[in-house]
């Protein structure tokens, strides 16, 4: 069983930048596929990026392109999510997601993860 807890939400302006960070407890993830995914309030969950277990591969939703950057310290045993230019329409829960598999496979769907976090809020003020 793999326990993710994410971290680093909270209210910010556009146009600022946050860090989220995503670290499991209890087990390793230095061999899982990570995602990030949000929720906004009334929609469904959407994918906004992705890493493979060597780190090598990455992918984002085309909404978050050029702004936002996965990474992963697997000495840390932690993901991050690296926000810049925050939009308003950028707000929402994200979550953390892991899932075991090939490392050239691009998990961008939200059935494709095995195992989440609790989410952390993200609020972007105009």
């Amino acid at each position: 069983q793999v326990q993710l807890v994410e971290s680093g939400g909270g209210l910010v302006q556009a146009g600022d930048s946050l860090r989220l960070s995503c670290a499991p407890s209890g087990r390793t993830v230095r061999t899982y596929n990570m995602g990030w995914f949000r929720q906004a309030p009334g929609k469904e969950r959407e994918f906004v990026a992705a890493i493979s277990w060597s780190g090598g591969s990455t992918y984002y939703a085309d909404s978050v392109k050029g702004r936002f950057t996965i990474s992963r310290q697997n000495a840390k045993n932690t993901i991050y999510l690296k926000m810049n230019s925050l939009k308003p329409e950028d707000t929402a829960v994200y979550y953390c997601a892991a899932v075991y598999g090939s490392d050239s496979y691009s998990y961008t769907h939200r059935e494709e993860y095995d195992y989440w976090g609790q989410g952390t809020q993200v609020t972007v003020s105009s």
